[in-house]
């Protein structure tokens, strides 16, 4: 699957998944990222570590070294999406650049479609 049917990771966002994986404390698959319904914009975004891959159900990326799990539902939602790893001097953390999102709130955490 091209990034532009799934999606991508900038290096940084790369290097900051392997790190939570690695500090999990309890053996993960990797790193599970989706979205769900909720927040302030209909949508928001989700970051786990993945227990297991469920068959049929679950999408695997691989990004030099990091699986990332995506289920089948969120992919229609993060397609050609870009996850970076933002810091600054008030906040870090993932951010996502998602070209189906029309609209978000303030938070940068949640957002919606048409």
């Amino acid at each position: 699957m091209s990034a532009a049917e799934g999606i991508n990771l900038t290096p940084r966002a790369v290097e900051m998944g392997k790190q939570k994986v690695a500090d999990a404390g309890e053996p993960v698959e990797g790193l599970r990222l989706g979205i769900k319904g909720g927040g302030c914009s209909g949508y928001y975004y989700v970051y786990d570590f993945a227990k297991k891959i469920r068959p049929k159900k679950d999408l695997v990326f691989d990004f030099d070294g990091l699986k990332v799990v995506v289920d089948n539902r969120s992919l229609e939602f993060l397609k050609g999406a870009v996850l970076d790893w933002e810091q600054s001097l008030m906040s870090y953390g993932f951010k996502w650049k998602n070209p189906n999102a029309t609209g978000d709130c303030g938070c940068g955490q949640s957002f919606e479609v048409d």
